[in-house]
């Protein structure tokens, strides 16, 4: 009769004690190999997201290991803290709907909502994505108040549609031949068709997390501006060099002049041959704009 290792495996393996795609022992919710199908850019945004930073010139080998280890290190704060709080009384344990919902997530029917994962973000990178989200009085929240706030907004559908317009492409008699044929993109689940297919958006956090992807910044165009409001609409991207002529502005003041001017934003994820690309233009459909 074969041994375990019979088929040649070294004794270290663990194919026999994991499930598929799954190479670390006692982390049943990580999958390594579906995290290698990931793009880069996706790998890089959930790694900002886990609080990770400097991960722009890491290549995918890297950002696979270090998202994997990342997520250990979640799960290990994740066990520890359980057991700290298993003696803190059953009227907590009461309160958890961690039995119901997956790890992480304390609120029903919210797949894409972590909490765990929310609440390891740092305060500025709260306020920004509150912000992003049109939330604003932000300024003088604590952080677990600007978790609530932001896991509040990422479940009320109804508000995050509002805000940023649901991602749909806005309408109108200037709609440009651009726009006609480029790929809509309603959320940041949606993925390109293929490298290099033109885009199109309204959507707020697809916006920011394509410019933050490429570190750019939010800015308008120094001189443009009229009433107290921004004018024209920019990114600032450190790769081109900083235009002395591009003010920053928050993001707050952008998405709101962007949703003002009833704005669409045209752009691209990856040039033909893969390569990242920061072409973008605004455009709107009522008048010529950018």
């Amino acid at each position: 009769m074969p041994t375990k290792n019979g088929s040649g495996r070294g004794s270290g393996s663990t194919a026999t004690t994991n499930p598929p795609g799954n190479q670390t022992p006692n982390t049943p919710d990580i999958n390594e190999s579906e995290i290698a199908r990931l793009k880069v850019d996706q790998l890089r945004d959930r790694l900002r997201r886990r609080g990770v930073t400097g991960t722009a010139d890491m290549r995918k080998d890297d950002l696979v290991k270090a998202l994997v280890k990342a997520m250990k290190d979640g799960a290990k704060k994740s066990t520890s803290a359980r057991a700290g709080g298993s003696s803190r009384g059953s009227s907590s344990a009461k309160k958890s709907t961690s039995s119901a919902n997956p790890p992480g997530n304390q609120t029903p029917n919210t797949p894409d909502v972590n909490e765990s994962e929310i609440a390891r973000l740092k305060v500025d990178e709260l306020r920004s994505r509150l912000r992003a989200r049109g939330v604003t009085g932000t300024a003088d929240m604590q952080k677990a108040d600007l978790v609530k706030a932001l896991v509040k907004s990422l479940t009320d559908k109804s508000g995050a549609s509002s805000s940023s317009g649901g991602g749909g492409v806005r309408k109108g008699p200037q709609n440009s031949k651009s726009i006609k044929y480029a790929q809509e993109v309603t959320s940041v689940d949606d993925e390109p068709e293929r490298p290099g297919r033109s885009l199109v958006t309204t959507d707020h956090e697809v916006i920011r997390r394509w410019a933050e992807a490429r570190k750019g910044l939010p800015t308008t165009v120094d001189g443009t501006e009229h009433d107290g409001h921004a004018g024209v609409l920019r990114f600032d991207f450190p790769s081109n060099g900083r235009e002395q002529r591009l003010r920053e502005i928050s993001w707050e003041e952008w998405f709101r002049t962007f949703d003002e001017r009833r704005l669409n934003f045209i752009y691209q994820e990856e040039r033909s041959d893969g390569k990242q690309s920061n072409f973008f233009r605004l455009e709107s459909p009522d008048r010529e704009d950018g």
